[in-house]
């Protein structure tokens, strides 16, 4: 009996750890997205706009970033939910972005792309 609790309680914690948020996972996974975007004190935009301060922001609002009609028409404000949607399928959750990108599926490679990216303020500053 002591091997099974000691077994559910295993599996309790690690079902824990998967769903925390890891910034240094994410910066692994958003080595897909430095193709076309940045962040940092340094970026700059690119194929796409630089993310920093990317939550709590309006779609299409980048300085000097030339945006489909469809992000800046969009209504959207960046937050977790509206980023998980987004980068699940880009396409679907804005028609008509000029976005190329499958989208990440992942829950957790989500959860650390997202602990990731919050680190850096508007200015490219990590938090």
């Amino acid at each position: 009996m002591r091997g099974f609790v000691f077994v559910a309680l295993l599996a309790v914690a690690a079902s824990g750890e998967v769903s925390a948020q890891d910034a240094a996972a994410g910066e692994k996974v958003f080595g897909v997205c430095k193709a076309c975007h940045q962040v940092g004190e340094t970026a700059k935009n690119n194929v796409g706009p630089q993310l920093n301060g990317l939550f709590g922001r309006k779609s299409g609002t980048i300085p000097g970033y030339n945006y489909t009609a469809a992000n800046k028409d969009s209504g959207l404000t960046w937050d977790e939910a509206t980023f998980r949607e987004y980068i699940k399928d880009p396409k679907a959750k804005i028609p008509g972005t000029k976005m190329i990108y499958a989208g990440l599926k992942d829950e957790q490679r989500t959860n650390d792309l997202i602990a990731y990216l919050k680190q850096f303020d508007a200015e490219g500053k990590k938090k």
